[in-house]
């Protein structure tokens, strides 16, 4: 574990592979630690030619966390606005940047997964001489309200709300293994063994604070001006959504290629909102053409 700096924030971040590989930074999405990204999947990305790197973003892990400036309705930030945030969108885009050159990096691949999807393809807009490729997984078209009203699928949070367990170490973990399972495809196996030994260690990572998930909420909904930018993006971009994800409908994945130049979207079967096994060796292959390492 090694530690990249963005000011005051400290960023906590780990290597797969041989240091003279092709890079590639992996951006987790809303609220989830690092070790959300399966190892199996780092390793099988090391093992095609990439020096993987993923990190806890700001207010999840091992990270800086933060407290909210007040007490925030997420409803109502997507519908009315908010507070000022206590960090935006842009700051989370540096916070990736800030890990590329703690470890040295000129440019690199960047993927990430739904927020951290976005956070990709925002990198690709602002830094466009850092960024090689992008490979976008589980995000939709951002910058309008209207699109997540269509791409986001809003009767999967009452059930996300109805997870309840006890205020308990146990219980915080059985929280975060329900929540997997409900995100994942239930045309795929759930690899429960996998979820609850994420989830353990998640929590001993960091409990999970309620509090991360309105903050970055609220940073990625600021990131609308960038969004609106995705035609200049001049990187070749790999967008990938599952068909089964409760949450991001599988047509966001073309909507959102069509704003960008050259884009290809592509949708898997069995797959909903996480990384299932099967998915794995398909988009490694994908990433490494891409990359130009196939």
């Amino acid at each position: 574990m090694q530690t990249a700096h963005h000011g005051d924030v400290r960023l906590a971040y780990e290597t797969f592979g041989d240091p003279g590989g092709v890079p590639l930074l992996l951006i987790m999405g809303l609220d989830f630690q690092m070790v959300l990204w399966p190892d199996g999947f780092c390793r099988m990305l090391a093992r095609r030619g990439f020096h993987v790197a993923r990190f806890d973003n700001r207010d999840t892990g091992l990270s800086t966390h933060f407290a909210s400036p007040a007490a925030e309705n997420p409803f109502r930030m997507l519908f009315r606005g908010s507070a000022a945030p206590a960090y935006t969108g842009l700051d989370m885009v540096s916070d990736g940047v800030a890990v590329m050159d703690a470890l040295g990096w000129r440019s690199a691949h960047v993927c990430g997964t739904s927020l951290g999807g976005g956070l990709a393809l925002a990198t690709a807009v602002l830094h466009p001489d850092r960024v090689r490729g992008v490979t976008s997984i589980m995000a939709g078209p951002l910058g309008r309200r209207r699109d997540l009203v269509r791409y986001v699928n809003f009767g999967v949070f009452p059930r996300i709300a109805r997870i309840r367990h006890p205020a308990t170490d146990a219980g915080a973990i059985d929280t975060l293994v329900d929540l997997i399972r409900l995100i994942s495809s239930p045309r795929a196996p759930f690899d429960e063994r996998w979820a609850r030994s994420v989830a353990t260690l998640s929590h001993s990572r960091s409990p999970r604070d309620p509090g991360t998930t309105q903050r970055q909420t609220a940073a990625g909904l600021r990131l609308g001006p960038v969004a609106r930018r995705f035609h200049e993006i001049t990187a070749p971009v790999l967008i990938v959504n599952g068909a089964d994800d409760p949450l991001i409908r599988p047509s966001a994945g073309a909507a959102l290629a069509r704003r960008i130049p050259g884009a290809r979207a592509v949708v898997h079967p069995r797959m909903g909102h996480t990384l299932p096994p099967h998915v794995w060796p398909l988009l490694t292959d994908a990433m490494a053409i891409q990359a130009g390492i196939a």
